[in-house]
């Protein structure tokens, strides 16, 4: 009498967990049926006639999609690196004299010419050192004037046969012995006017100022260690950059043959270009080490938007493709069987086409085989497609897409890049 109860309560929870089990099952197995069916290649799907699981879009209609038509034009292929930027000329101003800074002529950070006034060392002893050499050069013209007129006597006499040859050659050395001193004297004139001079320090060339390293009072030693000031030539400017080796023969057989190729600095986030400029020289030999070949671009640089050891990207414009077909690079799809997209099979039905893609820069694409001028390829809803789905095309884009070769501000680098472009972490810089 008491276990009937019990064997009744059992048997109500064993049938609620099997309701419950067959629900989950139920539910299981409709998530699988509505999942959606992988991409499978068009021979696959041929052979099975079309059947296979309809996914979430099948019971909803046509798939809409977004389409853009393929187009033909010019492409121009960027090889990428990452530069430095070097000034064209770096001095560090020294002093060639020794002596008291008196004056500084000039402002930290300012544009100078050459010849422009920096600084001005104590002239005072540079300027007695030159009154002493100059009357010390007085001193021996007069010593000089009296042996010439002595010899034009003794010449007379000689003449005359009233004095002996030896004491005409006698006189005839002594002038030539105060015109060696007058040589002398006046290469003493010369230095002492040099140092003077160089008692006023003035810029070697055009260029940017850097910080003071020496202030006013401070004793300066002729080519000190320290410089005064460093300038740079930053009007033009050059940036270097590395290329691999695999990358080299496009960039010079068009170097060789004259033509110039054109530069791209940008700033380290790729978002805004800094200047242009043109490729000006390569180095002889290729680092072993790396297997990169160093090049060089100069910059006019005038609205002084690069510095000197500044890191930049670079893009060499190493060729331009003509007249091949661009398809947008959202469309290109890539699967187990290789590179494919959806093209519109009129205007309702999508089928799967096998692609041979070349360069291309983030944005557009360079097709080598499998598309044409014209034919619509998938942008967007390629998730829900597969090998003649149904599709309702909501947008229609009959604009030809961003122009081959531009470069989109803030482009991500895995969407894609140059074909051959180098990375900036394989730059060898």
């Amino acid at each position: 009498m008491v276990g009937l109860p019990m064997q009744s309560s059992g048997s109500r929870n064993s049938r609620r967990w099997l309701f419950g089990l067959l629900v989950l099952l139920l539910v299981a197995l409709l998530c699988w049926w509505l999942w959606p069916a992988t991409q499978a290649p068009k021979a696959d799907a041929a052979a099975r006639g079309g059947a296979g699981r309809p996914g979430f879009g099948a019971f909803g209609g046509p798939v809409p999609v977004r389409v853009a038509p393929a187009t033909v034009g010019d492409f121009p292929v960027y090889y990428k690196a990452l530069g430095t930027v070097t000034a064209t000329n770096t001095v560090n101003v020294r002093s060639r004299v020794a002596g008291e800074l008196i004056k500084v002529a000039f402002q930290e950070g300012q544009m100078v010419k050459a010849g422009d006034l920096l600084a001005e060392i104590d002239p005072r002893s540079y300027q007695i050192a030159l009154q002493q050499a100059e009357g010390t050069l007085l001193q021996n013209q007069a010593q000089l004037k009296n042996a010439q007129l002595d010899l034009e006597r003794y010449r007379g006499l000689y003449a005359e046969d009233s004095i002996a040859k030896q004491t005409l050659d006698t006189q005839a050395a002594l002038v030539s012995q105060y015109q060696g001193t007058i040589k002398t004297n006046q290469a003493a004139v010369g230095d002492a006017k040099l140092n003077l001079e160089f008692t006023r320090i003035r810029a070697p060339i055009a260029g940017r100022l850097g910080l003071r390293q020496l202030d006013v009072g401070n004793l300066v030693a002729a080519n000190d260690t320290t410089a005064l000031v460093v300038i740079t030539q930053i009007q033009p400017i050059t940036v270097s950059f590395t290329l691999p080796q695999t990358n080299l023969t496009p960039v010079l057989a068009r170097f060789r043959s004259g033509a110039s190729l054109p530069v791209e600095a940008w700033d380290r986030n790729d978002l805004k270009q800094q200047g242009t400029g043109v490729l000006r020289s390569l180095d002889n030999q290729i680092d072993t080490a790396t297997g990169t070949l160093k090049f060089k671009a100069r910059f006019e640089n005038k609205d002084e938007a690069l510095f000197p050891n500044q890191f930049v990207n670079v893009r060499l414009l190493a060729d331009t493709l003509m007249d091949v077909v661009l398809a947008p690079s959202a469309a290109i799809q890539f699967g187990n069987d290789g590179t494919f997209a959806y093209v519109m099979d009129g205007d309702k039905k999508v089928k799967i086409r096998p692609l041979t893609v070349g360069a291309t820069d983030g944005t557009s694409t360079v097709v080598t085989a499998g598309l044409a001028k014209g034919e619509r390829v998938v942008l967007e809803g390629t998730d829900r497609l597969r090998d003649g789905s149904d599709v309702e095309v909501v947008d229609d884009s009959s604009q030809v897409p961003t122009t081959p070769g531009q470069h989109l501000q803030g482009q991500d680098s895995k969407q894609g890049s140059s074909a051959g472009a180098v990375e900036q972490g394989k730059s060898g810089v």
